[in-house]
């Protein structure tokens, strides 16, 4: 029987890459179905609300958290998963050992999975999904599988791994999407028809509505009491909270207008569960060109912001300030708000002592609602410490993956990195949109991957005060776990630290 697991909440991948969809009213209701399964003939069916639509159901070729969010832990498993209090837990993976040199990791496999094909789940096709993301993977974050020398079946259901250096990240990050175990199979129609051997068979995409999701009758683990579950999503914020009050959604799964929480409060129709993410809402410069090339110049961006005023005013007050790209729920975490405290001034100062203050910058924020409403402050606060911008909204994702994530054409952005222990994903590769080289950060970051898990969180302390002090970015705020539901829906997430919105434990009571 596989263990049981915490549900996560949606958040998750190198970026929050939220695709606005279409309006409420369509598509599925939560409160009609009564499909059979797990409740016994009660309403086995539940629609979530959420903003994110994919562009592809493809994560292999697509940056952005909409895919995983929808599919990991639901359609694909891992080997490993994530608890709630980041620890590892089996998954696909019923135990492992490694070697004593920290390179080799044996797993034992369950024996009964398959994959929502037909076929079985075994090493070899664990192997192959390792490889693939090696050999077929084209988003940056296939470079976490760069460590793995071989990987080869030891019998249908024992696997062993053998990296090239210990890696204290590599079996974390087997927990994420780049973890997901796929069949050769099926992998020619991933962008529309995703197999993999989770709680859920993909049933439908309805482009600009909803994703729809059905049980898996041949689930190998423990089984959903959902039978039918539809994923509908809402490009505007007041329409995804009127879905709910109308009942064409049974769950809001990332509440996108914090201030709007006081009509489900105190009416006993709702519940409301707030906790926290791994989502850090980004200020991200562009370390490789001017004016964001210049120490001072970022300098005086950081001191320019007044971080509680903006989460209040834009948020609602609603997240954490942290001071670094380091969320309170990572072992590593320390409060680094003291580094750069609001100091209009300062900031004055500084940017006097460059040529920026001349040169209008671009602000090019994603159409998503926490970057729209944080971007007008940011630009208000960098325009009273004599910055000038220009606040540019870019649809998203096409436009904003195309022109700031790819081509990096732009000096400032506001985004939410939401994969796992990111801060080597975005500060670690200089390639990456925010071109930030710093060769003494990567050696520190190499060294806390391959020390001991004493030494790693001591390293990468280190690490972050480091890229904090260099104010290579500006972490804003940490988004909240912010999720309102109907009174009887049970097994919601308080706390949202990984990829997915696993809805495997969700029921009715």
């Amino acid at each position: 029987m596989k263990p049981s697991r915490i549900g996560t909440a949606a958040s998750a991948a190198l970026l929050l890459v939220l695709t606005a969809a279409c309006s409420a009213g369509s598509g599925a209701s939560g409160s009609g179905g009564t499909a059979g399964g797990g409740g016994g003939g009660a309403d086995t069916s539940l629609t979530v609300g959420l903003v994110a639509e994919p562009v592809s159901l493809d994560f292999t070729t697509k940056d952005g958290a909409a895919i995983p969010q929808a599919l990991l832990d639901n359609v694909y498993e891992t080997l490993v998963t994530v608890d709630q209090q980041g620890e590892l837990k089996p998954s696909l993976a019923k135990s492992w050992k490694v070697s004593d040199d920290g390179k080799t990791y044996t797993f034992d496999l369950v024996d009964n999975a398959k994959f929502t094909d037909g076929q079985p789940f075994t090493a070899k096709d664990a192997v192959y999904s390792i490889n693939r993301v090696k050999t077929d993977w084209t988003v940056s974050l296939k470079a976490a599988m760069d460590v793995v020398q071989d990987a080869k079946a030891l019998s249908d259901t024992q696997l062993q791994v053998t990296l090239s250096k210990p890696s204290n990240n590599w079996l974390y990050r087997m927990s994420t999407r780049v973890g997901a175990m796929m069949t050769e199979t099926a992998v020619a129609d991933l962008a529309t028809k995703p197999v993999g051997t989770g709680p859920f068979v993909f049933e439908q995409w309805r482009r600009g509505d909803s994703i729809s999701l059905k049980a898996n009758p041949a689930y190998w683990g423990t089984k959903p009491y959902f039978q039918q579950v539809t994923l509908k999503y809402f490009k505007d914020p007041t329409a995804l909270n009127n879905a709910l009050l109308t009942k064409t959604i049974d769950v809001i799964g990332t509440v996108q207008a914090p201030e709007s929480l006081a009509q489900f409060q105190g009416n006993d129709a709702y519940q409301i569960i707030e906790g926290t993410t791994n989502g850090e809402v980004l200020l991200s410069f562009n370390n490789g060109k001017a004016p964001f090339n210049d120490l001072k110049v970022r300098q005086a961006a950081r001191y320019a912001i007044d971080h509680k005023a903006l989460m209040d005013t834009c948020w609602a007050g609603r997240g954490t300030l942290v001071g670094s790209m380091v969320p309170p729920t990572d072992p590593w975490y320390e409060d680094l708000t003291g580094l750069y405290p609001h100091d209009v001034a300062k900031a004055k100062s500084l940017l006097s002592q460059t040529n920026a203050a001349a040169t209008p910058v671009r602000l090019r924020i994603p159409s998503l609602p926490y970057a729209v409403s944080c971007g007008q402050v940011v630009k208000s606060q960098l325009e009273q410490a004599g910055f000038k911008v220009t606040l540019d909204q870019l649809e998203f994702p096409a436009v904003w993956l195309s022109t700031v994530f790819t081509d990096a054409d732009y000096e400032m952005s506001i985004v939410a990195h939401v994969e796992p222990r990111d801060l080597p994903a975005v500060f670690g590769d200089p390639k990456y949109y925010t071109r930030y080289d710093n060769k003494q950060l990567q050696s520190d970051l190499a060294a806390a991957d391959s020390g001991t898990p004493e030494e790693q969180v001591t390293l990468m302390k280190k690490a972050a005060k480091e890229l904090s002090e260099d104010a290579a970015g500006d972490v804003l705020f940490v988004l909240p776990n912010l999720i309102v539901a109907e009174k009887g829906i049970t097994g919601l997430p308080k706390n949202a630290i990984t990829e997915s919105f696993e809805l495997a434990p969700l029921a009715r009571s």
